[in-house]
């Protein structure tokens, strides 16, 4: 398996999604969690990794909502692991409209959002062919593993 991770200083994107950071106040988290549903479904997974309402506002996440028309399509849960790295934890989109491209809208928004706040990574998880389209992928090699900084 590899994992891969996105080097900001290599990007140079603004924002291309109506996008804000979630607080409580402004989302019913049921609507997050059908969301997270609809995506699911959308893939056609059998099994899903379980999304509790609590990690939408804990203290070391920042939840991002994107919307069309006014209204919550999307979000991505951000894990802040330091102050100069990020995990995409988990993005989930309803798919309604197709056309938006939030899958890869998100990614670039998210590098504009976490670049500008003085970040230098986003961690992408796992390998998947579609993550390369955006600029400032990488793959993790030897030179850093574990837990020295990248």
């Amino acid at each position: 398996m590899s994992y891969c991770y996105i080097n900001l200083e290599k990007t140079n994107y603004k924002p291309s999604a109506d996008y804000k950071i979630l607080s409580p106040n402004d989302v019913d988290i049921e609507r997050l969690l059908e969301i997270y549903d609809l995506y699911a479904k959308h893939h056609e997974w059998d099994s899903v990794w379980p999304i509790y309402p609590e990690e939408f506002f804990a203290s070391h996440n920042e939840t991002i909502g994107y919307f069309h028309n006014n209204k919550i399509v999307a979000w991505s849960i951000m894990y802040k692991i330091n102050n100069t790295v990020i995990e995409a934890e988990q993005f989930a989109w309803d798919y309604v409209n197709p056309e938006l491209q939030l899958g890869y809208e998100s990614m670039k928004t998210e590098c504009a959002i976490y670049k500008q706040k003085g970040y230098e990574i986003i961690i992408l998880g796992d390998y998947h062919e579609y993550k390369k389209k955006i600029d400032g992928f990488e793959l993790f090699g030897k030179e850093n593993r574990g837990s020295k900084k990248m």
